[in-house]
């Protein structure tokens, strides 16, 4: 096949679930407004004992980026060590993505704009101006920047992090 969905990325991203990687990946997709369920694998003969005919892998795209969703059992569980970011432009996709991917997370797990979704999977959702404001060469604006956004408990609040970096005095954080 020549279908450029078809191809291969040199580099792709592997997520190993139980055996929700299905409906994690119907979830996901129906988030993210430019995505795509590519292929879906199932288990044969040879596979675990139980899984013949079962979904294997899923394969599937968020906003370009290829991903494969796999059904591998309880052996391995998702970790903080890695996280996707989300970059926001507004406040209002701020919201969008926040309140989507915490529905039924771990509540315990939402800090300064890091949540953990209802599979486990660790996510960010910060403004895209965030990086340029943290690492400001004006080191008072990236402080300021680091200030408020360590005492935002949940989501981030993008006009709070904009009046830190442009140094407004009379700021409202986050409890």
């Amino acid at each position: 096949m020549n279908n450029v969905n078809n191809k291969i990325n040199k580099i792709s991203t592997n997520l190993w679930f139980d055996h929700e990687a299905e409906e994690a990946v119907n979830f996901y997709t129906s988030i993210f407004p430019n995505s795509s369920i590519n292929r879906i694998t199932r288990y044969g003969k040879e596979g675990h004992v139980g899984t013949e005919g079962k979904v294997m892998t899923v394969e599937f795209e968020l906003e370009g980026q290829k991903f494969v969703a796999l059904n591998g059992g309880p052996i391995y569980k998702f970790t903080e060590a890695i996280s996707f970011i989300i970059h926001c432009e507004s406040q209002d996709e701020l919201d969008y993505y926040w309140d989507r991917l915490t529905t039924g997370g771990d509540e315990k797990a939402q800090v300064c704009g890091w949540l953990k979704d209802k599979y486990g999977v660790s996510w960010q959702v910060v403004p895209e101006q965030l990086n340029a404001w943290v690492s400001d060469k004006d080191t008072e604006k990236a402080e300021r920047v680091m200030k408020a956004l360590l005492q935002m408990k949940t989501k981030l609040d993008l006009e709070t992090l904009r009046k830190a970096y442009e140094g407004y005095t009379e700021m409202i954080y986050f409890k």
